[in-house]
């Protein structure tokens, strides 16, 4: 029975290693390796799975009684016989869970394919009245709030998540270019031929730091640990770690906007009408163009990896899928999309920010 207890002591902490594996492979690993090793996890859970199917169906479970006869106390006596034991055995008395039936592939949410996305309007947001707004960049915060640039005033305005807005930020000298979120309420901005990035606190409405390039500053993107800037005239991108501040420059990587999304870095480039994905080690993986991109200027990136343009000269938004291989038109003229210019994600909320310029709307927010 201790030989027993042990064994399947041994089988629970295997398992507890499976599902500790599994929480860290969702965080962490692309679709690619999430498949990989689902494939893994189902072969040592279905081992575990037969252990205890072998325990249930078998009788080392089953209740064991051991009646010893009442001659074995005379052994001190002239006996012949310690006597008779017998056993005996009853069904068990507890159930088990198993739970299997080929579940890992319920395991993972549900990815629609590309066919299946469809962007509903929840809200828009109108320019302040006596305003004409041109080239509108923005971002959509962690708690849903809007945040977009005056470019005429070169001021930040911040918008509710209902698309009301609420009040005017911080005014810069420079006109901004692009902005991304990076951690806790900071943003960063760059400016249209500048060669520096300014981090700025939103809730705070202070500047944090600025960082000083070598280079011009346009498309800027953030996943908290890194920040990417491009220099699209320099033919030149770079990594930016915010831990030490070093730097890494990649070469031969000429982008506009781009978007960092699991080790990946995409990007449009508006004079050729193509999108491309670089690895953030500088490896190029694939470009893209269509006919329906014309033009393009903002990129975005959703949850399932997804990849979203505003094609500014066809009115359109286009989704491509993440090997760059197919596209579809999402949204178009009759939707309300009149010169789209920037694009963002909320990946977390599920909602993605669409800025116009059509001095009427300067932007839409979308369920996706």
């Amino acid at each position: 029975m201790g030989a027993l207890v042990q064994q399947m002591e041994n089988s629970a902490k295997r398992i507890d290693q499976l599902q500790d594996d599994f929480s860290t492979m969702t965080k962490h690993a692309t679709e690619l390796q999430t498949y990989i090793g689902l494939r893994e996890i189902e072969k040592s859970t279905s081992q575990e799975a037969n252990y205890l199917d072998e325990l249930v169906s078998g009788s080392q479970l089953n209740d064991v009684e051991i009646t010893v006869s009442s001659t074995v106390k005379s052994v001190l006596q002239d006996i012949k016989s310690f006597g008779n034991i017998s056993v005996k055995s009853s069904t068990k008395t507890f159930q088990t869970k198993i739970g299997r039936k080929d579940q890992a592939q319920h395991l993972v949410p549900m990815v629609y394919g590309i066919e299946q996305i469809k962007p509903s309007l929840l809200n828009s947001l109108s320019v302040p009245k006596g305003d004409s707004l041109k080239r509108i960049t923005g971002q959509i915060l962690p708690d849903g709030m809007l945040l977009l640039f005056h470019n005429k005033k070169n001021t930040l305005i911040q918008y509710n998540s209902d698309g009301t807005f609420m009040k005017e930020l911080m005014a810069f000298k420079e006109q901004p270019y692009d902005v991304c979120f990076v951690k806790d309420n900071t943003v960063a901005v760059t400016f249209n031929h500048a060669t520096k990035v300014l981090l700025v606190d939103v809730e705070k409405n202070q500047l944090i730091k600025t960082i000083e390039l070598a280079l011009y500053c346009y498309g800027v993107s953030s996943d908290g640990e890194v920040l990417v800037i491009s220099h699209k005239e320099a033919r030149k991108t770079t990594i930016l770690n915010l831990t030490d501040m070093t730097e890494e420059i990649l070469e031969g990587i000429r982008l506009h906007r781009i978007s960092l999304f699991n080790g990946n870095i995409y990007g449009t480039y508006y004079y050729e009408d193509r999108v491309d994905c670089y690895r953030i080690t500088g490896e190029h993986v694939w470009t893209f163009t269509h006919e329906d991109i014309y033009q393009p200027e903002g990129i975005a990136v959703d949850m399932n990896g997804f990849v979203y343009i505003t094609s500014l000269g066809k009115n359109k938004i286009v989704v491509l899928s993440s090997d760059g291989k197919s596209s579809r038109t999402v949204l178009c003229k009759e939707d309300g999309i009149m010169e789209p210019y920037a694009i963002d994600i909320n990946k977390e909320l599920r909602t993605m920010m669409v800025a116009c310029v059509d001095g009427k709307t300067c932007a839409f927010i979308f369920k996706i």
